[in-house]
């Protein structure tokens, strides 16, 4: 079975360097309809894509640049935007010209196939890997095949809740979401379910341990201090934390029945931001229902997949 994935995830396999290398393997790959990936060196003023080749020049035609560019539908920045990254193509032609080999390339036309052998057959709660592509203050832009890019909510991101999405994500990063809604012909993600519930998350944790964390929010009654992306806990208030902050916590307890973390600020410093790393629970499959609640919490935060 064909398998597609994001953009950049073939670029360095040895089957599309194989094709890449000469013009015969890429007649090869021209004649048996293979997507290939390469670096996009280059946006003209007519916003033809060029594609470097270690033989020749690569050629995708505005038209042939992504779904809807043709129709209007797709704006031109998602052409520009691809300029020194990397592209998946088909072999649309091989020429020659005075000036050397020229291959005609269609991004479209694998994003067609894309479409209509995988992501059209995808079903609510199914779990697939992604990659960031840009990030917006409402939420996570995620490209889930050749190029074709679906959204992740804010609120979809983590438990833990967060001002920007890159509290959590940066751009390039290769992450897992699952389908949470196909409507319209578009598909909306989500990623919460995969980082585990309130049990999962408490479990890595021990009462009187000294352990990182982010400050989240600061309230007048407490802290919030991140632990996990799926697991936050409450310190009392303390005047000069400010949100973004890290910290070092003294963990006074963990409550499932209340599915609360008390915690005891030991320090808070500013520090380089980066991303806290996502625990994955889950990396593959389907889910019909995820619960984060713990079996005795008067607070239910779970979700159904149709």
């Amino acid at each position: 079975m064909k398998e597609f994935l994001p953009e950049g995830k073939l670029f360095n396999s040895s089957a599309n360097k194989y094709y890449l290398q000469s013009e015969a393997a890429m007649q090869e790959a021209f004649e048996q309809g293979i997507t290939l990936e390469g670096h996009a060196v280059r946006c003209t003023p007519e916003h033809d894509l060029q594609v470097e080749l270690p033989f020749g020049v690569g050629i995708i035609p505005r038209c042939e640049g992504a779904i809807g560019i043709e129709e209007g539908v797709t704006r031109d920045i998602a052409l520009l935007s691809r300029v020194n990254k990397t592209v998946c193509f088909k072999v649309m032609e091989i020429r020659r010209s005075g000036e050397g080999t020229v291959c005609v390339l269609s991004r479209r036309q694998a994003q067609i196939e894309c479409m209509n052998e995988y992501i059209s057959k995808l079903c609510c709660g199914d779990v697939i890997p992604a990659k960031v592509t840009h990030l917006e203050p409402f939420g996570c832009f995620a490209d889930i095949g050749c190029g074709i890019v679906s959204l992740i909510p804010i609120d979809a991101i983590s438990v833990s809740r967060i001002s920007h999405p890159g509290d959590r994500f940066f751009n390039g990063q290769d992450i897992f979401a699952v389908v949470k809604d196909i409507s319209g012909g578009r598909i909306t993600l989500s990623h919460k379910e995969l980082l585990g519930t309130w049990e999962q998350n408490a479990a890595l944790f021990s009462a009187g341990e000294t352990v990182g964390g982010i400050v989240r929010s600061v309230e007048p009654y407490g802290v919030f201090i991140e632990l996990a992306p799926n697991l936050a806990g409450l310190a009392e208030p303390q005047d000069n934390v400010r949100e973004g902050q890290a910290a070092s916590v003294y963990i006074k307890a963990l409550i499932p029945e209340k599915m609360k973390v008390k915690l005891i600020i030991v320090d808070v410093f500013d520090s380089p931001s980066f991303p806290a790393k996502n625990n994955y629970f889950i990396t593959s499959g389907r889910i019909k229902s995820w619960v984060y609640s713990t079996p005795d919490a008067q607070k239910l935060i779970s979700t159904e997949f149709a």
